[in-house]
């Protein structure tokens, strides 16, 4: 048996239930003496550490045995519910989290879990013995009513095949097959047992229908009426082997005595016209290609949701990417040819073909709960190692983002809530001192707001002090005292943003060795998003984060720098614009112009590209104004050409070094045309 097929569903299947046991784990800690709560978290622990043992994984397997003990105990008030015994079940979820990683990444899911297993057990001995789980020991039997084993219904078909296939000597069997009580992939042991009976005979029919099997709609136990050529001892034999199946009864079918209760409706024997459609109506297959019987009288329980591999929709979408690149294509031959025809087919296509990418986006928005439901036990290990009383509050955790946003945007979330535990959260008695709360209050909020996401991280603590952090830039070199004394706050905020801007008076393994605020806005940018700080002293701070929807299409405008074609993302445009060459002035050895009172550099793209020169310049010059957070630039162009939607390519491994070239386009002509990067030219 190949469990390959399983690993999928075990995966996905584990990481809801750590979910659950984390955030159980914390709403417990605040109401410990709610045993409802660890009545929650134990069925999480059971259920994980039986699909863990049915998979092969035992580290695993084992790791979850131990924290269930203690649960088990401290349900039964047998063990007292401490900040310790908190944090050592916090680490053994932390370890389990990571085994189910490593399973996810291909690995074997070992890991050395001694340290924490030790800690267990020391929970363990310090009180009263654990008994069993009650789950553990209804488990240990199924006991058959071999008395309720009775024939079941056949239809006119059915009782046909039955009839025909004893004449020609084989046996006819109803089976039934009880699982154990703690069999957790019931639809997997099926699948086995029906593979068994397909290699010994056929299998005629099965109740409950293979529909409802497939979807471990029963409880512990099925029946299956079969052919075959085997005696009863073989079959029973043989399904014995199969793992997890506690017993089974084997009956053999009467069939001299008639057909039993044979319930087909006198419109549907008239509505067969002959053998073959009756066959056709009685036998469907299954997707893995075992016959199953059509029950007409059980509806099977539908599924609104179904779980699709991501590489699939990945493959979904390059395809999509190719179609819009089409779309282009015909749009520019539709505009070439004088077809009226031609042209009410291609404004069609294009309106499907916009539904089809609201959809196929659509598909892959993911809800960035995803990854905001790893912080709640993040931010409670962090105060505990500060020292710090600190509540998380999430809202807007449904909103949506493309599965590649989701990808990049988690590790930049971590290092601004570190931020704001470490250097805005203050300690209880910094806050009684100030009149505050003692315990603080970050706000984790997310929002749509037009075609982007804006995330909010928001604190009630110190906020950011003005004097301190110029005072760290200037000793730092990163500002002049020329340039200090011209900044607004805001501008000052935005410093802790520099490379190697630090206000912490010592390093410590949360924060204040000069990393991480640098790479969070350089993570942001990269994505086509941006952030910003808002503070107020001893009132908290505002980091506001602003993210594209997607990645993979978007909205350009295309414009030419001499006989080449470049592309410019809406998303950093805030207006065009035609100036004179005489309207250039020189700024510390930098071309600028008067731009509505501001001082707007210019960057000239066939110098900075080396763009081969074939025309020459014009009196008049075309701008694209473009934006970085609160820094504007005049990217100076040849002409625009216009907007539209492009597909992103990637320019692949040997070109990542490409200077302020983000990606690639393919356009409606066939030509390639590269897509700037604005955030890498604006400084």
């Amino acid at each position: 048996m190949d469990m390959n097929q399983y690993l999928e569903v075990f995966i996905e299947e584990s990481k809801e239930h750590l979910q659950t046991a984390s955030e159980q784990l914390l709403v417990l800690e605040k109401n410990p003496e709610d045993l409802s709560i660890v009545n929650e978290i134990f069925r999480s622990a059971h259920t994980l550490k039986g699909m863990s043992a049915t998979m092969g994984y035992e580290d695993l397997a084992n790791l979850t045995h131990k924290m269930e003990n203690v649960l088990d105990a401290i349900r039964n008030s047998q063990i007292t519910l401490t900040p310790e015994v908190f944090d050592v079940i916090f680490l053994a979820v932390d370890d389990l989290e990571a085994m189910v990683m490593s399973i996810a990444e291909g690995g074997d899911g070992k890991r050395d879990v001694s340290k924490v297993v030790h800690q267990l057990d020391l929970i363990e001995k310090g009180e009263s013995p654990v008994s069993s789980s009650a789950a553990e020991v209804a488990a240990t039997s199924a006991v058959l009513d071999t008395e309720e084993m009775t024939e079941g219904e056949y239809d006119e078909f059915e009782w046909t095949v039955l009839q025909q296939s004893k004449e020609q000597g084989f046996n006819s069997f109803e089976i039934t097959i009880a699982l154990r009580a703690d069999c957790l992939l019931k639809a997997a042991r099926v699948f086995m047992v029906f593979e068994v009976l397909e290699k010994s005979g056929e299998v005629i029919k099965s109740q409950p229908p293979v529909e409802l099997l497939e979807e471990e709609q029963f409880d512990q136990q099925f029946t299956v009426t079969m052919i075959t050529k085997e005696s009863s001892e073989e079959i029973k034999n043989k399904i014995m082997k199969v793992s997890e199946v506690d017993n089974v009864v084997m009956h053999t079918l009467d069939l001299e005595g008639g057909r039993h209760a044979v319930n087909v409706k006198e419109d549907q024997i008239a509505g067969m016209d002959n053998e073959g459609q009756a066959a056709d109506n009685a036998i469907m297959l299954s997707s893995d290609g075992k016959e199953k019987k059509k029950q007409p009288s059980v509806k099977p329980a539908s599924s609104k949701t179904i779980r699709v591999n991501i590489e699939r929709l990945d493959i979904l979408m390059n395809l999509f990417e190719e179609l819009v690149i089409d779309r282009g294509r015909l749009d520019q031959i539709s505009n070439d040819l004088d077809n009226q025809e031609l042209h009410e087919t291609v404004e069609r296509m294009s309106r499907i073909t916009s539904d089809l990418q609201t959809i196929v986006l659509n598909m892959r928005m993911v809800p960035v709960e995803t990854v905001f439901n790893r912080f709640p036990k993040m931010v409670r290990q962090l105060a505990r190692d500060l020292n710090k009383k600190v509540e998380l509050e999430i809202t807007g955790a449904e909103t949506e983002l493309d599965r590649t946003v989701i990808d990049e945007i988690g590790d930049p979330l971590v290092h601004l809530l570190r931020n704001a535990m470490d250097h805005g959260i203050e300690t209880p008695e910094e806050r009684l001192a100030k009149g505050k709360n003692e315990e603080g209050k970050i706000h984790l909020k997310a929002y749509h707001s037009g075609n982007h996401v804006f995330i909010e991280i928001d604190d009630d603590g110190a906020g950011i002090n003005k004097e301190r952090v110029l005072n760290k830039a200037l000793s730092n070199g990163i500002i002049t005292r020329e340039t200090a004394a011209t900044l607004t706050d805001k501008q000052v905020y935005e410093l802790i943003f520099a490379s190697g801007f630090s206000t912490a008076e010592t390093i410590s393994d949360v924060s204040g060795r000069g990393v991480g605020l640098d790479v969070v806005k350089n993570t942001i940018e990269s994505l086509g998003g941006s952030v910003t700080i808002d503070s107020k002293e001893d009132e908290g701070s505002i980091f506001l984060i602003q993210l594209p929807l997607t990645l993979s299409i978007i909205s350009v405008m295309l414009v030419a720098i001499q006989d080449e074609k470049y592309a410019i993302p809406l998303s950093s445009i805030i207006e065009t614009a035609i100036i004179k060459k005489e309207d250039i002035l020189n700024a510390h050895n930098q071309q600028v112009i008067d731009f509505r009172g501001k001082v707007l550099p210019l960057l000239f793209l066939k110098d900075i590209f080396e763009v081969p020169i074939s025309q020459a310049e014009e009196e008049f010059l075309s701008v694209v104004i473009v934006r970085k957070g609160d820094k504007l630039a005049g990217l100076v162009v040849d002409s625009f050409i216009g907007q539209l939607e492009v597909v992103l390519k990637s320019l692949g491994n040997y070109l990542t070094s490409a200077f302020a070239i983000s990606g690639a386009t393919i356009l409606g002509d066939g030509q390639v045309a590269l897509i700037i990067d604005c955030n890498t030219l604006i400084h």
